[in-house]
């Protein structure tokens, strides 16, 4: 089974997650996972490898409970997973200066982040899970490096003025306005925008 065959169940309503899933020709149905992600995992990798494993399975167990449908109309609302059917889970966190960065709760917040990041290097880091139809699992994470230049207090104060920051980890878009203040990255561009498309689809069709 290749991964272009496969539909997968995105246990996340991130839009840039499904961009990324559809350019790469997956047909995606989106159903957020509603599970508490309250995990007391200190070290980025594992954080994230537990949280999209937390995520992907409770999406999983729900459409086997038939309490949500993978289904697109009301005729197939009740359809169970199929063999090209899979449940991905992801979660992205930026870590930097020893400190996991995650959405911003304010503006405030997104000054003290953007600053952490300004003129340093800083690791992002996205764990996704895949479940296939009968339950079987794999968790893998990927870690990119972004090199940011130094920037005015002016700059930052423009860059958190716009909407862009509050719902992203480390409040910075890289596929954005902030992407002119990248110097480079090393690892997987789409890792930075919230999915290693790539390493996804390696796994997939590994394992399928």
């Amino acid at each position: 089974m290749k991964s272009e065959k496969i539909r997968i169940i995105l246990a996340s309503k991130s839009p840039r997650r499904k961009e990324l899933l559809e350019n790469a020709g997956f047909e995606i149905v989106i159903i957020p996972s509603e599970a508490e992600e309250n995990i007391d995992v200190k070290e980025p990798d594992e954080m994230v490898k537990t949280l999209s494993y937390i995520k992907a399975v409770s999406v999983y167990e729900d459409i086997k409970d038939k309490k949500v449908s993978v289904g697109d109309t009301e005729e197939n609302a009740n359809t169970d997973l199929s063999e090209n059917d899979i449940v991905l889970g992801a979660d992205t966190v930026v870590y930097a200066g020893g400190m996991i960065l995650g959405k911003p709760k304010n503006k405030e917040d997104a000054r003290d982040m953007i600053k952490m990041l300004s003129g340093n290097v800083h690791s992002v880091f996205t764990g996704f899970t895949i479940v296939q139809a009968d339950g079987k699992s794999v968790t893998n994470y990927s870690e990119t490096k972004v090199y940011v230049y130094p920037m005015t207090d002016e700059e930052i104060e423009d860059y958190i003025s716009t909407n862009e920051p509050y719902d992203k980890a480390g409040a910075y878009g890289i596929q954005g306005l902030f992407g002119k203040y990248v110097e480079k990255i090393d690892g997987d561009y789409n890792n930075v925008v919230g999915l290693p498309v790539s390493k996804i689809i390696y796994t997939i069709n590994n394992i399928m």
